[in-house]
């Protein structure tokens, strides 16, 4: 049996599926204006490429901008391109076909919202942040998050040779602090909806107690295995009716512990899925 036939096997067993996701998700559906200078990257922000030299949206996060009029025009395009591009390769579409019909939940420590795009909000569990929200950076006494898709579509138009007026950098409603992304950093608010989406996860959980659960992890890095992977990892090492696959082409890793209990698939993230969903629908054309 290969790979990909014993992956779509592991499915077809299990009582129910929880997937785990981390950037090469993403970055496997084409979204490569990350962490490259990728021509997606180039076509939105040439500008920036040009002036700064740093290669993708993620480094521009870190570059130290001559203004913070010019920072937040930057940032107001990188949200122009997270919240509106869509995926550029099938790759949540395959995985819909994967799962088919089996209960399901998806934790993810991406933050671009593309899970929330593909699935019902309430089978996805953000538990890092959404680039769909702002947040104060002064959360002492204001909790609120803020529109992201609102904050775009007002200040957007108003940007003046790639800056942004200073009069029009958005603030806290509460305290007049500038607004942050609501993505996991220090000043990263744990409020009501972080606990909620938690409790997504956890009620999840708590459903499927005791079944054949498949935790299915795609695209998790080594910068932040403590939230997904690990806690995958513990999971199955603790329910030996449990079974794990590491779909990754850089870091397809398992706990010796869970060995015989895991499945490591090292390839292309979109390639594995649409192979996988290609030979569901063979089966259903039997």
């Amino acid at each position: 049996m290969n790979k990909i036939d014993e992956l779509v096997e592991q499915v077809h067993q299990a009582d129910a599926i929880l997937i785990g996701a981390g950037s090469g998700m993403s970055n496997a559906a084409g979204m490569d204006f990350w962490y490259s200078a990728s021509p997606l990257f180039i076509k939105n922000m040439k500008y920036y490429h040009d002036k700064y030299h740093f290669d993708g949206v993620f480094n521009g996060f870190y570059t130290r901008f001559h203004s913070k009029e010019e920072r937040w025009a930057f940032m107001l395009k990188s949200l122009q391109m997270i919240l509106n591009i869509p995926p550029q390769k099938p790759t949540y579409d395959y995985l819909k076909t994967l799962i088919g019909d089996k209960p399901f939940h998806i934790v993810t420590t991406n933050q671009d919202a593309l899970f929330k795009k593909a699935f019902l909000k309430d089978k996805v569990s953000e538990i890092q942040g959404s680039w769909d929200y702002y947040q104060a950076s002064d959360t002492s006494n204001d909790q609120h998050l803020y529109d992201s898709h609102k904050m775009v579509a007002e200040l957007l138009p108003k940007i003046i040779d790639h800056r942004l007026p200073t009069d029009l950098i958005p603030r806290s409603k509460v305290n007049g602090s500038e607004l942050v992304a609501w993505a996991r950093g220090p000043k990263f608010l744990e409020g009501e909806r972080y606990y909620e989406e938690h409790q997504k996860l956890n009620k999840f959980m708590a459903e499927h107690r005791g079944d054949k659960i498949l935790y299915l992890e795609m695209g998790v890095g080594r910068m932040t295995p403590m939230f997904i992977q690990e806690p995958f990892w513990e999971m199955t090492k603790y329910n030996k009716n449990s079974f794990y696959v590491n779909i990754n082409p850089k870091d397809a890793l398992v706990n010796p512990a869970i060995k015989d209990q895991a499945l490591l698939i090292g390839d292309d993230i979109n390639e594995v899925f649409k192979e996988a969903a290609n030979k569901i629908k063979g089966e259903e054309n039997d």
